[in-house]
Formats: structure tokens, sequence, C-alpha cells
């Protein structure tokens, strides 16, 4: 019983992996993850778990510089990090502490504010006292991170399936944010990565005759969590809900503050009722004129709400900023995932210069569409001519067919793979597998010739030590495909990167799986048992 499986163990391995890769292919467990707030069904397209990339199935490709300037090799002197912001920001005219940072790992001092010019930007830190080596274009390597992090906040609360970011390099040394967004068109993938989604609360009072405003009283470093939007179980209003942090960086209390100014303002008093609410339109107080706390998204008003008199009271007795948890409420669902959005992401630390040095392109959904078909028309047409070379070769098919089922066996595990990893699909991928079908069949033929070349081959012992040369010919090419290709495989260079990781995939799966196992087929085949 066990004679057979040690035998024939590479092709129940191969068997394995096969099966393996049919069921990250088709089981509904292994399917890409929905981005929140997308169904489900939406984030999975056709009958397999494969998700299809910017080239096959359609959408917009940005690749932009951040703007902005960067100070390096900067003597901090024993300065915090703040002090050092704030005195160089001190020195410039237009730009503020918020677009001046510094970061003590790697030396660096950096301005992101658009409008200032690298001439005033060597002023002001000239001006500052801090020695520096050189100021180069761009941000520093942190700014760079937390970019790409509020651009895929962005892209999965949007609900955008499929959408990544990266950052890539230039042969020059200059750094791009590169966002790939699948089934989008360029104009809203734009207006997504430019939209600073400023969100704040501000509280509207009677003084008086007049309405007056208490501005930021709530900002988005604020808050702690923020929940997804959700609908009224009324099915009235639409509703985010949100947690103030008790304690901020700084040691403030955002949450105690916040209920100072609401018991200041009199909310406790004018929601005594659940029928009393406030009313708020074209910047003044109506009826009752109760306080109102106004929700501003870009600093438009988008809705504006009294305070449940539950929650004016835990705010009277002081005990609400212990928890700091509450609803922003607007009546539209759609404003409550903007408001989600904006809160989750935030706003950019730096510029995107789409306008300037950035590039975007699209492609429409039927475009994608054609590039697939005509993907898997040239992989079976790479295929064919392979399989008919084989078979002009050998002209036996106990030696050619295992050859062509071998080699597909080793593109479908690479299909597996992508499956299983999440990876899209591009035709930078659909290039390596082409490269993979080829390279495969080449070191089969190597074993194939290797084995047949002298004469016959009916002794197992004749076999495996003429396999045994053939395998450290191909184990060496495969060493010297996965060092050529590492390179590209590490380095921020967009495409190439799927290119790379899929023929090395490639190359570790024949020298693993496939190539053994197609020797062990050849064997069964040759040799007298």
């Amino acid at each position: 019983m066990l004679e057979p499986i040690k035998e024939n163990w590479r092709i129940l391995l191969l068997v394995v992996v096969v099966i393996g890769a049919t069921v990250a292919l088709f089981a509904p467990g292994f399917g890409p993850e929905p981005a929140p707030g997308e169904d489900v069904s939406e984030a999975r397209e056709g009958i397999t778990n494969l998700q299809y990339g910017l080239d096959l199935a359609g959408g917009t490709r940005v690749r932009a510089p951040l703007s902005g300037y960067t100070a390096t090799d900067v003597e901090f002197g024993g300065d915090s990090p703040t002090t050092v912001a704030e005195t160089v920001a001190a020195e410039l005219d237009n730009a503020s502490a918020r677009n001046v940072g510094a970061v003590p790992g790697e030396s660096a001092v950096e301005v992101t504010e658009a409008s200032v010019t690298e001439d005033q930007f060597r002023r002001a830190m000239d001006a500052s006292g801090y020695a520096y080596g050189d100021v180069r274009s761009g941000v520093t390597q942190e700014t760079r991170d937390e970019t790409m992090n509020v651009i895929q906040g962005k892209i999965n609360e949007a609900g955008l399936s499929g959408g990544s970011v990266q950052q890539v390099q230039s042969i020059t040394g200059e750094y791009f944010i590169l966002v790939e967004v699948p089934g989008e068109g360029r104009q809203d993938v734009v207006d997504l990565l430019e939209e600073r989604g400023t969100v704040r609360i501000d509280i509207a009072y009677a003084d008086g005759n007049r309405t007056a405003v208490d501005e930021s009283v709530l900002v988005q470093e604020n808050f702690d969590e923020i929940g997804t939007a959700t609908q009224s179980d009324q099915g009235t209003g639409s509703y985010v809900p949100v947690t103030v942090r008790n304690t901020d960086e700084d040691g403030q209390s955002p949450a105690f503050s916040f209920q100072d100014a609401v018991v200041q303002r009199g909310f406790p008093d004018a929601y005594e009722t659940r029928a009393d609410r406030c009313e708020y339109a074209n910047g003044s107080l109506s009826g009752e004129r109760n306080p109102c706390l106004l929700l501003v998204v870009n600093d438009e008003v988008v809705n504006s709400f009294g305070m449940d008199s539950g929650l004016a009271d835990d705010m009277a007795a002081g005990s609400w900023a212990e928890t700091g948890r509450f609803r922003l409420t607007t009546g539209e669902f759609s404003e409550a995932q903007t408001i989600s959005l904006n809160l989750r992401a935030g706003a950019l630390p730096a510029d995107l210069d789409i306008s300037g040095e950035g590039t975007s392109s699209s492609i429409s959904a039927s475009q994608g569409e054609n590039f697939r078909t005509y993907s898997l028309v040239i992989g079976l047409l790479s295929v064919l001519a392979v399989a008919g070379m084989v078979f002009l070769r050998y002209r036996e098919p106990r030696v050619a067919l295992p050859m062509i089922v071998t080699a597909l066996a080793e593109v479908y595990a690479l299909l597996g793979f992508a499956a299983l990893l999440g990876y899209p699909l591009e035709l930078s991928v659909i290039a390596g597998f082409i490269a993979v079908v080829g390279t495969g069949v080449d070191d089969l033929v190597i074993i194939a010739d290797q084995v047949m070349s002298e004469g016959d081959v009916s002794s197992r012992t004749v076999f495996d030590s003429r396999f045994r040369q053939a395998f450290w010919v191909i184990g060496a090419a495969a060493a010297t495909t996965v060092i050529a290709m590492s390179p590209l495989m590490v380095l921020s260079l967009g495409d190439l990167s799927g290119f790379a990781i899929f023929t090395i995939l490639g190359v570790l799966i024949g020298v693993l799986v496939t190539r053994p196992a197609y020797g062990d087929i050849l064997r069964r085949l040759l040799t007298v048992r």
C-alpha cells in the first residue's frame, strides 16, 4: 500500500497542488473581500475567484508625485520635532506649522504647502538656525506612507473593490504615488484623490438677537472611533456612530472640552424634552432658538441637529466624556457615507501633483473585456504552438502529451496562487504566465532529451541517472532566473513587479513540483516496471 505512494509521491504532490488551485479558484470562501459599503456579489466577478486589474477590468490609473520640499541631514540640536516645525513655519509667510513636518528618524524637515517655493523654503531653513545638508523636491517616506494609507482608506470607504495604491520610483530617483482603481472613470478617481475631506462640528447658539457660532469644537483629529454609515431603524434618516478621544497627543481631552462647550451653550436646559428640537437655516437659528450642533463638511453645513435629552443630561452630569460616544445624524444615507469616508480617511498630508508632473490614464470596461479575451486567445495560441513543436520534435504521444499536461498544470497552479493571494491579473502578469509556459516546456524538453538521447532507457537505474543530470541543468537555470528577476520583484517598478513575481513563482513551482512529477511520469512510461 505504501510502496506505490512512495514511488509516485511527486505525481501525487502535483495532483494535490492542482486540487488546491481548484479550491482557491472556485471555492466561495476564497473570493475577494468586499470593500466597506460594497455588496458581496459585486466583489466577485465571473465564476472564479480571480481578480482583474486595471488592464483587464477597465478603470483608471493615476501616477503623481506629492507636492512639497524636504531639507535633508537636518541637525535638530536636541529640539523636539514640534519645536523644529514651528520654528521653520514661523519663517514662512504662506505656511503654518500644520504644513511643516519634522521627522527625526529621517533627519529631515519638510513643507507640504503647494504655494511654498524651493527658494522660500531654503530661506526659511537658513533663518531657522538649523543646519541642513540640502533641499530636494518631494516629501519624506513617513509622509508617503501616511498618504498611501489615507488614499487606501478613501478607496475602501468608497466601496471601490480592487483599488490599490503603491509607491513607485522613477529612474531618476523621484518617488510617485501610483493609484489604480478598476471600473471607475478618471474624473471620479481624481475627485476622490483631490478631495481634502475636512469634517468638523460647530455649535450655533443664540447671542441676544443674533446667531453666534463656536467653530471647530470638534475636528477630525478629535475622533477616536468612527463607525460605518447606518440607516436609522425608523427609516427617517442616517447616522454615523463616533467616539471622541478622551485624551489626545498633547494631553488635552477633546471629550471634556466638547462636553463643557455643550453645557456652556445651554443644551441641557434647551433639550429637557424630546419635543424641543433645533431649527437652523441660512446661518440663523429660528423657532425656539435652541442651540444646534452643526455638521460641517468642506466648510459647508450639511446638517444641523439638536441633542437627545438623555445625552444632554449625561453631559450636564459630566459623565458623558468618560465614554465620548454619540451619533452624527444626517438626512441622506449617501451623506452619512461621505461623512464616514471623510472622518475615516481624513485629508491627504500632502497634495498629489496630478495636473503638474502627474499622469493619469483610463481604460473603459469594454476595452478591459477585450483585453481579457485577447489574453485568453494569446494564451491558448502559445500553448497550441508549444504543443505543436513538441509533437513535431518527438512524434511520440507518451512523451509529448505528459509534457503539455504538466505545463498546463503549472499555469493552472499559478492561477490558483493568484486567486489565493487576491493578486489582480494584469497584462504584465499574463506575460509572466506565457514566459512560464515557454521556460517550463523548455525544461521539460531538456529532461526528455537527456533521458532519451543515449538510446534505450528501459532500466530505472539508467533513467534516474540521466534525469539527475538533466535536473542539475534545470536547477541552475532556475536559480539564474530567480536571481535575475528578484530586483524587479522588490523594486517599486509598477507592472514589472507583477511580471517578476509570477515568473519566479512559476519557476519555483516547476522545480519543486512539475518537473519532478514529469520525471516520474516519464519513468513509468519508458521503463520496465
